[in-house]
């Protein structure tokens, strides 16, 4: 009696990584099992990584803020200190975007604080 086998559903799969798998270089993208642990790999770095860029970009937005509040004659741990002793609640994101783009509101935010 003839092995049963399912075809279909592994060709399905077969295609679905092959098809993640498109413009990788060389048997990465033709190659079933490569391209998969390729995949496997990728997917490994972006989860990874989702975490880092939260990292990274939290890094940016103090140095942007350190920048402003420098040109004001104070340092970002001065200035985070009183911005909480004095309760605004303006998260690094905000002010950052404020001192890069927005220079005057930035400037008002800072002599409130002093």
């Amino acid at each position: 009696m003839p092995r049963s086998v399912n075809v279909v559903a592994a060709r399905r799969r077969r295609k679905k990584v092959l098809k993640a798998a498109r413009g990788f270089w060389g048997s990465r993208s033709k190659v079933f099992t490569i391209a998969k642990n390729t995949l496997e790999k990728g997917m490994q770095y972006a989860y990874r990584d989702r975490k880092v860029k939260k990292r990274e970009f939290r890094g940016l937005w103090i140095q942007r803020i350190n920048a402003g509040t420098r040109l004001h004659g104070m340092s970002y741990s001065v200035f985070m200190g009183k911005l909480h002793a004095k309760n605004i609640d303006l998260n690094r994101k905000t002010l950052a975007d404020l001192a890069m783009n927005n220079p005057e509101a930035f400037k008002a935010i800072v002599h409130a604080v002093k």
